[in-house]
């Protein structure tokens, strides 16, 4: 905001060319001729590539799980035979400048053969048009949990079945992708690039371009926002990399607004089937879901759809549950985390079908999920998808939630407005999570981090994750210094940076704090033991060597940290690997809602939000962190959908064809806490950032279809589908098809 910061497209490059890409306008075709011969005539023009004028050279997009989906439907820098979606990659050009660089990209012409369009991932794993010869359009099939036994749904008191379409959506952060390329003159190449994990895009563009990983150097300046968008290895950063190393000269790419939106990954993407099984107390006895995940032109990220079954159970001891998830390719733009990557995808179906039964019963919504809660005591508990959750004490949440929007008053001016006729519609919708944050298995639950001190008692902290605008800047100078007991000005931090720090898994799935974090905090208590150590070794004889606020003391002596760093060669350093488990941050979110039936037009009137991250390390970022993602999530409730038409053609190229709120759509928040410790680190901390758009979505639907049940008589209303535009509530308050169920 003060214009210090350096993003990519800031930096300054002697001899830099600037990189664009020619994109299909064809969802799915055959690609029969890429002519660049007008391109290369234009002056300024350095070069022009096809996937044929690369050859041999042109890299693929290494495989994130070998064996697997992505691996077996490779995705090429650039095109090759066929086109996919609309977006994708057929030719680069490379000017002096962008503008001439974009006037070569106009001159390229590209002859496809089309072929049939698939864009729904239902239609598209029954059709026998297949997107990649010899492989149907199945990419993986996943199950989790045991599957239910028929009598189960048969002798059930109740059951209730829901129908959910999960929309895609664009993550848009406020700076789109961007790389640069510079090659070095010992051989090396520096790739400045803003990314999530920039240790594992340094071994994919290793892997991709047959050059030894220590060629490469990844650097992550400053970054405009992720949200789960930048951290893959993309075909666009490829091919700058290895113009780059061809030509000899810096190459740099920064993704426009329409690029992004067509071109970049989008999130979610589901279709959902729920169906809960409950006895006359509303006890849930069996829960099933079944997914069909789509994930675009190439299965690159397959994982976030098996995170929604793995979730399936939620925060309820619901004794059976099954999920069944299919991931499908389709011809449209690869999905990819956003977000929640995963979990506001299963948590808004179950808690959609959660209030369906709630409906069907006659019990208020609150109750029926206090019954069904997993008890403090059960922890830790391992769900029947084989999830172990650490701790939880989730009808807290849920009380407090209650407590601070008073339920009670809304509930009474509920019935009050039913009673007169009101042409306002009001709600009251909750939603009740179980989130994962960190990563459950080794070795990406572990992360890299180490401490220097130097001559003149600074520390120098180093860490494996990555900041994309989370204040890691600020938290986790402070946290060591806290922790050692000196003074914050006195710490630094390096991130991002390949060569600085040698091993790092990176920023994603709320794991910032939870293992950078905790990885710090550990190192910096070593530290402490180290420091005592070396001044044993300097000849303190006393029995008794104590630390506080940077200084060892025994008896009657005593050395700063500074001290203990010049008085041997030997450097005062850590470093190590540090296991940190995955953790289960959890919530409740309530919404209280107004509806015009004759407009559709939707109103927030509050929206309150109980989060239990453990123990929060820095409140005031948490909760800044809380309310970016709830506007995020009243995105998806209300305004964010990336439609395609039949032929695969994304409908939106800007923001103003793609709606995002504005701060004029906040409503009135209220935020706070509950606090259940992680058993799992010595901060107590788990994961934080993401809660807002996982609880957000299905508490504002729920109030909705709260709103409009009991006013339109006879009408089934539990298959309104995001986003609720006032189309879409019109058409529900007058009882006309609005999806199915």
């Amino acid at each position: 905001m003060t214009g210090a910061g350096r993003y990519v497209g800031d930096l300054k490059v002697a001899g830099c060319l600037d990189a664009a890409f020619v994109r299909s306008r064809v969802a799915h075709g055959r690609l029969l001729a890429v002519d660049t011969g007008a391109a290369a005539e234009i002056d300024g023009v350095v070069g022009v590539w096809s996937a044929a004028d690369m050859g041999d050279e042109l890299p693929v997009v290494p495989s994130s799980t070998p064996g697997s989906a992505d691996e077996e439907r490779q995705r090429p820098a650039l095109a090759v035979d066929r086109v996919r979606y609309v977006g994708e990659p057929v030719a680069v050009i490379v000017g002096i400048d962008r503008y001439v660089a974009e006037d070569g990209a106009d001159a390229v012409r590209v002859d496809i053969d089309p072929l049939p369009v698939l864009v729904d991932p239902g239609q598209a794993a029954a059709s026998s048009t297949w997107l990649f010869d010899g492989v149907d359009n199945v990419a993986d099939e996943m199950e989790f949990g045991e599957p239910i036994d028929h009598e189960v749904w048969q002798r059930a008191a109740v059951v209730v079945e829901g129908a959910y379409r999960q929309p895609r959506l664009a993550p848009t952060p406020m700076e789109p992708r961007a790389i640069l390329a510079v090659p070095e003159l010992d051989g090396r190449v520096t790739v400045w690039v803003s990314h999530q994990a920039p240790h594992r895009l340094q071994k994919d563009l290793a892997t991709a371009l047959q050059l030894d990983v220590e060629r490469i150097r990844v650097r992550v300046p400053d970054s405009g926002g992720a949200f789960g968008s930048k951290s893959g290895t993309f075909p666009e950063y490829l091919s700058v990399v290895r113009l780059a190393l061809r030509l000899g000269r810096p190459v740099r790419w920064i993704e426009d607004r329409a690029e992004t939106l067509s071109g970049a990954t989008h999130g979610r993407g589901q279709n959902q089937r729920v169906r809960i099984a409950a006895d006359e107390d509303g006890r849930m006895l069996a829960l099933a879901l079944e997914v069909d995940a789509d994930v675009g032109g190439y299965p690159i990220a397959g994982f976030v759809a098996a995170e929604t079954g793995l979730a399936a159970a939620g925060p309820y001891l619901t004794p059976k549950v099954h999920a069944r998830v299919r991931t499908v390719v389709t011809n449209t733009t690869p999905t990819a985390p956003y977000r929640g990557a995963g979990r506001p995808e299963q948590v808004y179906a179950v808690e959609r079908t959660v209030d369906l039964l709630a409906r069907r019963l006659g019990m208020d919504p609150a109750e029926l999920r206090r019954r069904n809660f997993i008890p403090p005591e059960a922890f830790p508990y391992e769900a029947p998808t084989g999830r172990r959750y650490d701790s939880g004490q989730y009808a807290l949440a849920l009380d407090k939630a209650l407590e601070l929007v008073d339920y009670g008053y809304w509930r009474e001016e509920q019935r009050r407005r039913r009673r007169s006729d009101t042409v306002r519609a009001l709600g009251i919708g909750l939603c009740s999570f179980a989130e994962r944050s960190g990563l459950e298995q080794a070795p990406m639950a572990h992360e890299w981090a180490s401490l220097d001190v130097t001559p003149d008692g600074r520390v120098v902290a180093r860490v494996g994750t990555c900041s994309t605008g989370q204040s890691h800047e600020t938290v986790f100078p402070e946290l060591v210094a806290h922790t050692l007991g000196i003074p914050a000005q006195c710490v630094s931090l390096i991130e991002g940076d390949t060569d600085e720090v040698v091993q790092g898994i990176g920023t994603f799935g709320s794991r910032s704090m939870q293992a950078g974090g905790s990885a710090l905090h550990q190192a910096a208590l070593e530290l402490i033991e180290v420091a005592k150590r070396r001044a044993v070794r300097m000849g303190c004889a006393e029995p008794d060597v104590g630390y506080a606020d940077g200084t060892v003391s025994a008896g009657e002596r005593s050395w700063t940290l500074g001290d203990l760093a010049t008085a041997s060669p030997e450097p005062l350093r850590v470093e190590g690997v540090y296991d940190n488990a995955a953790a289960f941050p959890f919530g409740t979110y309530v919404a209280v809602v107004e509806v015009d039936p004759e407009l559709g037009n939707v109103r927030v009137l509050r929206l309150v939000a109980i989060d239990d991250c453990g123990v929060a390390v820095d409140p005031e970022i948490v909760e800044d962190q809380t309310i970016g993602a709830i506007v995020q999530g009243i995105g998806q409730a209300l305004y964010e959908e990336m439609p395609y038409d039949n032929q695969g053609t994304p409908q939106a190229d800007g923001l103003l064809g793609y709606l995002l709120p504005t701060i004029g759509e906040l409503p009135p928040l209220t935020l706070d806490t509950t606090v259940t410790p992680n058993p799992n680190t010595a901060l107590g901390a788990k994961g934080a950032g993401e809660a807002g758009c996982i609880g957000t979505p299905p508490a504002i639907v729920n109030a909705v279809i709260d709103a409009l049940g009991q006013s339109v008589a006879g009408t089934d209303i539990g298959g309104v589908q995001l986003p609720l535009t006032p189309e879409t509530c019109w058409r529900a308050a007058a009882g006309q098809e609005v999806g199915a169920r």
